[in-house]
């Protein structure tokens, strides 16, 4: 019995999808539940599974197209025993090297460039006659006014000739120029568009500070083997930054609100988005309710999340939403950077490298674990003062990390 393989029902947010890659072609035996074809989103691959085992009949739809939900993909013939002459392709024989191209070993006139050419047929030369020093021995003009030289050199000359410099040859390249043209995908597409959505729409304004992290350290130094032993996880950064910055949410409430047309909604929960770099592109995974979450929920979460998108099995419901985004190019050796706004959210934190520095210490100098933060805002609804003293509130959370027991 023949089964139609047809696109799932996509969210509601999501209008198409792009086929990626076939991981089967017809006449191949699949079993059921075995992954077929990865459709791309705007956010997410999803992965269509065989309804049946059988094998593939037909497939209707080609890599690198558009497809609909519901739209059928293929064609899968039931039952182990049944089958489908599997539809092979015409052998193309490989393409043969023409005279006109310059391959092979064909006369002089092949393979010689458009500018020896004309002086060839100009001066009435035998082509066969001249050395050439291009690649698979093209000759260049160059070759030509050589071999020009040297039949007058070895002709006896009714005159004396004034003697001519010897023309300069120039290197030839002969390394490989190529280039490949691939369209984007749909995920690098979404992400091109929100970032020109950021830059056109919002008034973006950034604001920097450094924090100390000594205190940071210190405590993941005294702690972390026992952290590790409970959790089951690393004591990271990640953890004392969202507490953090959870803390000074609280005291500047527009820093955590968005964008709904001309209203401006403030949050009274706090969803933090956490960038991850993938292979595809920047994801934003989101911890909702975080002000609810330990540290060790934090480190747990943002480890599982990372290893979701990393691996392409992240939902877009762990994608959507959130008030407010950090993003750490530190990871990368980034000293200092300016973030773009994540839409409709009108806020984000720069993380970067940690640096040991000198910095005066009460008239002393010291050598200090240094970290730049930078805030970047939409300043339509958030206030230099408030951008300035959140992260100041930042700041003072991270150096004196009891503060953030205490929610001071």
């Amino acid at each position: 019995m023949s089964i139609e393989v047809k696109v799932p029902q996509l969210p509601e947010s999501v209008s198409d999808a792009t086929l990626v890659a076939w991981h089967k072609q017809p006449g191949e035996p699949v079993g059921r539940d075995e992954n077929l074809v990865d459709l791309e989103t705007d956010k997410v691959v999803l992965e269509v599974p065989a309804p049946a085992s059988g094998v593939i009949k037909e497939l209707k739809v080609q890599n690198g197209a558009t497809v609909t939900s519901g739209q059928v993909l293929a064609i899968l013939e039931e039952g182990a025993g049944a089958g489908a002459a599997p539809a092979t392709a015409k052998a193309v024989p490989p393409p043969q090297p023409s005279p006109a191209s310059g391959g092979g070993q064909g006369g002089g006139a092949a393979k010689l460039a458009p500018a020896a050419k004309r002086m060839v047929e100009e001066h009435k030369l035998d082509a066969g006659q001249i050395a050439g020093s291009g690649r698979d021995g093209r000759i260049s003009k160059g070759d030509v006014i050589q071999h020009m030289a040297g039949s007058k050199e070895a002709a006896p000359a009714a005159k004396p000739a004034a003697a001519k410099p010897a023309p300069v040859k120039l290197p030839t390249p002969t390394g490989a120029r190529t280039e490949q043209r691939v369209p984007m995908t749909r995920l690098r597409a979404r992400i091109a568009e929100r970032l020109i959505q950021a830059q056109s729409t919002a008034a973006m304004l950034t604001t920097f500070n450094e924090v100390d992290l000594t205190a940071v350290n210190e405590i993941r130094a005294r702690y972390k083997d026992k952290f590790e032993k409970k959790h089951g996880v690393k004591l990271g950064f990640m953890s004392f930054f969202v507490k953090a910055t959870i803390e000074a949410l609280r005291r500047f409430p527009a820093v955590n609100a968005s964008l709904d047309g001309n209203d401006i909604v403030y949050h009274e929960y706090y969803d933090i988005g956490v960038a991850v770099s993938t292979d595809r592109g920047l994801m934003v995974p989101v911890l909702r309710n975080a002000e609810m979450m330990s540290f060790a929920d934090i480190e747990v979460a943002v480890g599982a999340y990372a290893t979701k998108a990393r691996d392409g099995t992240i939902t877009l419901d762990e994608l959507s939403g959130g008030t407010f985004t950090l993003t750490n190019g530190g990871v990368f050796g980034s000293l200092m950077s300016t973030p773009i706004l994540n839409p409709p959210q009108v806020a984000i934190l720069g993380m970067h490298k940690i640096q040991e520095r000198p910095m005066v210490i009460d008239g002393e100098i010291k050598v200090r674990p240094m970290m730049y933060l930078a805030l970047t805002y939409d300043h339509r609804i958030v206030d230099g003062r408030e951008s300035v003293q959140f992260l100041v509130a930042i700041k003072e959370a991270l150096e004196d990390p009891a503060r953030l027991l205490l929610q001071l």
